[in-house]
């Protein structure tokens, strides 16, 4: 065991949230600040060139490479869950879709006892705080923030197509998601910059390297949290081939994400005391909730042949791929520039759902097993997928050992409600594609194909088809309740000089992907650890749709005050 060194916070886990806390935690020259990370530094094209995600989704040198257990309702299938062991995390696998979730999604965390500071009012500051958008700030999008942020521009008509068709099929066109009105259709958000992958490492962690009172040690897995009595004192983790000790003289920090800090407070005592007997680690503090809760959004890709040869299949020609990679590394441009998911829609399945509770992707190509098959064909595909989910999961150790994956069951499709939502999300993504726009395009339908009608032919696609969003949170559940993991200052509820900050701490799962929603957690917490005041509510206003009388909602929250 090498000898403990000492300093004021310890952030385990450089994702999303880590590289932020890091930042905002190191502005203050007087605390010093150790961010650990399991994996390597970012040192790859593969990571930066933004058409280049699925080469680190399908491997394993920047990515944990879970599996969930097999699933009950899905024909015992186990699913891949990719997730970020880099710097950077899962931002730096992601693909790099920029999505803050609905206004109401905040407000009902609002409504639970002791989040109350959580509301959109409360949490739309931060999340401007965190964003430059190319297109210029507004009341509701940043202009000066660490995280760079473009809007879909490359000019391929099949992303004109999906938001015309979109219209044709009576959904509502939105300028911009992220803002005044997240429902409809239209251009997409991307976390690119100047032709690169921003994440969250070259937004927060890149400038903040240099100052002398941040360390980042990679390559160091956190085998446990410290305790002195209910206090968190340090963390013991392994580099090296070595043992290492690092003391807080503050707090210590969790940012490992929805699997990796549930399984790190389990490893250290902090969790359900029966299953941590069973796996012979001693407790610290039964804390039933950790690890429960998991939520997940669960997505379909339909798939159509395209009659033109307009989609990225072209890049399969070697000599097409050699030309993609050369402009890209010379002026960052070009196909290689973009993730390709430039338009989606979020939509309502009914007048009186309150907000949107599906959500679609759109891609001019065609993904097969998470990017590990390559296509055959000219084609595009809308990913599809109901937004907030009823089924719940947990999350459990597999053994006492930190290099053991836990046990990951999130019981997809458990309940009849997912169930309908997603037979009903195959039947609008296929209606969206039955539109006028896409005649000049519309070759046959390859998925589910024609052969699938019925609803039960459709639930049996969606049993063997669905697949993971990359979306788990939840396991370290903020609120008051019995199973709350944290309060709504973050802190675990019973210890002291602990918190936890990343998506496992979301309550009830938002609207939309996670990456910008964990990255405004962290900037809200930076401002909660370091005692700051908070950035004052901004009350602005939020689109409500009408229902089929034209009125407002019976169910609707009201997130403009």
């Amino acid at each position: 065991m090498s000898a403990a060194r000492d300093y004021d916070y310890v952030v385990v886990g450089a994702g999303s949230a880590g590289c932020v806390l890091a930042n905002r935690l190191s502005e203050d020259a007087d605390v010093s600040v150790l961010l650990l990370e399991a994996g390597p530094a970012d040192r790859s094209w593969t990571i930066h060139m933004p058409a280049a995600l699925t080469y680190n989704l399908a491997g394993t040198r920047f990515n944990w490479h879970y599996e969930t257990e097999p699933q009950a309702h899905m024909n015992r299938r186990r699913l891949y869950w990719p997730r970020g062991r880099v710097l950077g995390g899962s931002s730096s696998l992601n693909a790099m879709v920029y999505v803050r979730g609905h206004a109401w999604d905040y407000d009902r965390w609002a409504k639970r006892p002791g989040l109350e500071s959580w509301a959109y009012a409360n949490v739309l500051p931060y999340f401007k705080r965190a964003e430059t958008r190319a297109k210029g700030g507004d009341l509701y999008r940043g202009a000066t923030g660490p995280l760079h942020v473009s809007t879909g521009s490359t000019e391929n008509p099949l992303f004109d197509a999906f938001i015309e068709a979109g219209q044709q099929a009576g959904y509502p066109f939105t300028e911009d998601m992220n803002g005044f009105q997240q429902e409809g259709f239209g251009r997409m958000d991307m976390t690119i910059h100047q032709g690169r992958r921003w994440s969250a490492a070259s937004a927060y962690l890149k400038p903040a390297r240099a100052r002398r009172n941040l360390t980042v040690a990679t390559k160091a897995l956190a085998e446990r949290v410290i305790f002195e009595g209910s206090r968190a004192v340090g963390v013991a983790y392994r580099s090296g081939g070595r043992s290492v000790e690092a003391r807080a003289r503050r707090e210590v920090i969790l940012s490992g994400g929805a699997i990796n800090s549930p399984q790190l407070l389990m490893l250290s005592g902090v969790g359900p005391a029966d299953h941590l007997r069973e796996r012979g680690i001693a407790v610290v503090h039964d804390l039933p909730g950790v690890g429960r809760n998991l939520r997940d959004h669960l997505e379909l890709y339909v798939q159509y042949a395209c009659t033109q040869p307009i989609t990225l299949y072209a890049v399969e020609n070697p000599l097409v791929k050699l030309k993609v990679g050369i402009e890209w590394f010379l002026r960052r441009t070009g196909w290689g520039a973009s993730a390709h998911l430039e338009a989606g829609a979020f939509i309502r399945r009914d007048p009186s759902v309150a907000h949107p509770d599906l959500q679609f992707h759109f891609l001019p190509s065609v993904v097969n097993d998470h990017g590990r098959k390559p296509g055959d064909r000219h084609a595009f595909q809308a990913h599809v997928g109901p937004m907030r989910a009823t089924s719940v999961g947990e999350i459990r150790l597999r053994s006492g050992r930190p290099t053991d994956h836990p046990l990951l069951q999130p019981n997809y499709l458990a309940t009849e409600q997912d169930r309908i939502e997603m037979r009903d999300a195959v039947k609008r993504a296929s209606d969206i594609f039955a539109q006028p726009a896409f005649a000049p395009y519309r070759g046959e339908e390859m998925q589910p194909g024609r052969g699938c009608q019925s609803n039960a032919e459709i639930d049996a696609f969606v049993r063997a088809k669905a697949d993971s969003a990359y979306h788990p949170c939840g396991t370290c559940k903020m609120g008051s309740d019995a199973m709350a993991v944290v309060d709504g200052n973050l802190s675990v509820r019973g210890l002291e000089g602990l918190r936890v900050v990343d998506a496992s701490i979301i309550p009830d799962i938002v609207s939309g992907n996670l990456n910008a929603p964990v990255i405004m957690i962290a900037e809200k917490a930076a401002d909660i650890i370091g005692g700051r005041i908070p950035l004052p509510p901004l009350h602005a206003p939020v689109y409500v749709p009408p229902d089929e009388a034209g009125t407002r909602p019976r169910d609707a929250l009201v997130a403009a005050k």
